[in-house]
């Protein structure tokens, strides 16, 4: 058996490791912006932010190597930390309606599902 895939963790106690539980944003919604499950796993200006943060470590590299690589560890640790977020926070805003005991719909459960599954299925093609 691989090691880890028994371990009882969510994309809260990723995103949020230093909260017990933790208070995320409730207005999040479950559903995609522009219903496609395959787009873009971080918002466009958080992933443009990423990119020049890559472009200015990666011409850094030459007289750098060594900071190069840590700052390199940092930004993907500090993007991974996001994506756990985004999905912590679609949790967090299903967990708020049965908290209140609202049902959520059969139809935002599906999305949320199909929402782990597309991510899941291009983690594993990476």
């Amino acid at each position: 058996m691989s090691q880890g895939l028994e371990e009882h963790i969510s994309t809260a106690d990723l995103a949020y490791p230093s909260k017990t539980n933790a208070v995320v944003p409730t207005n999040v919604s479950t559903k995609p912006a522009n219903g496609e499950l395959s787009g873009p796993l971080l918002p466009g200006d958080y992933t443009g932010e990423l990119r020049t943060r890559w472009d200015q470590i990666q011409s850094g590299f030459v007289d750098e190597p060594r900071t190069a690589v840590q700052h390199a560890d940092e930004l993907v640790a500090q993007a991974i930390k996001r994506l756990a977020e985004t999905f912590a926070d679609a949790r967090a805003g299903l967990e708020h309606q049965w908290d209140k005991g609202d049902e959520a719909s059969t139809e935002d459960l599906r999305l949320a599902f199909r929402k782990y599954r597309s991510f899941f299925d291009r983690l594993l093609t990476v």
